[in-house]
């Protein structure tokens, strides 16, 4: 993977573990020599990983809606700041100059461009692999309601396969290096790299 886009909130979230990991996340694709492609913005999480890849010497590359902009939101450091009109336009922009996702804690827009990027999968517009960062078991009723779509009929298991899942950095990148290996070799993705059931 040359670049990740990074979806996250633009709030911090109430307990620290979230900007420790976002800040991890951000320095760990640095070092991998993986460019980071994310909303463009300062605040919360968002801005927490373009510090950690841009003060660790990594690339960062902001996508982001001109009234955004305006109100002064956007990171002013950045390798490159792109400017586009709309919130579609942003999406589009920010997956065509991706090998992947990696999905952080957020709230409705982080759940808006997750969903959205695996419809994208799902229908094969997309073609690299999604990943969710389940810091501090933020995702795990959502993981839940995935396997239950799933069991009642509404989702694939080959599409429920299509989100990969880990609580570490580390175990995240390496389902994602193996999604891309798998595609090389031209094998079926395994189903194996899901995430299990959490335990509630």
């Amino acid at each position: 993977m040359k670049s990740v886009v990074v979806y996250c909130g633009s709030n911090p979230g109430n307990k620290p573990v979230y900007k420790d990991v976002a800040y991890e996340l951000g320095k760990k694709l640095c070092q991998k020599e993986i460019n980071v492609v994310y909303g463009g913005g300062n605040l919360g999480l968002m801005g927490t990983v373009a510090d950690g890849a841009l003060e660790n010497g990594g690339c960062v590359t902001g996508i982001i809606p001109n009234f955004l902009a305006k109100l002064e939101v956007a990171h002013k450091t950045l390798t490159e700041l792109h400017f586009v009109d709309t919130m579609h336009e942003r999406k589009a922009k920010m997956v065509s100059m991706s090998d992947g996702v990696i999905t952080l804690p957020g709230g409705y827009g982080t759940m808006d461009e997750l969903f959205e990027i695996l419809a994208w999968a799902q229908l094969k517009i997309f073609h690299g692999p999604v990943g969710v960062l389940n810091v501090n078991g933020f995702y795990d009723h959502l993981i839940l309601h995935c396997d239950k779509m799933m069991e009642e009929g509404f989702l694939r298991p080959e599409n429920r396969a299509l989100m990969l899942v880990s609580d570490t950095v580390d175990g995240l990148l390496e389902k994602m290096e193996s999604f891309w290996q798998q595609r090389a070799e031209n094998k079926p993705l395994d189903h194996t790299l899901y995430v299990t059931k959490p335990t509630l």
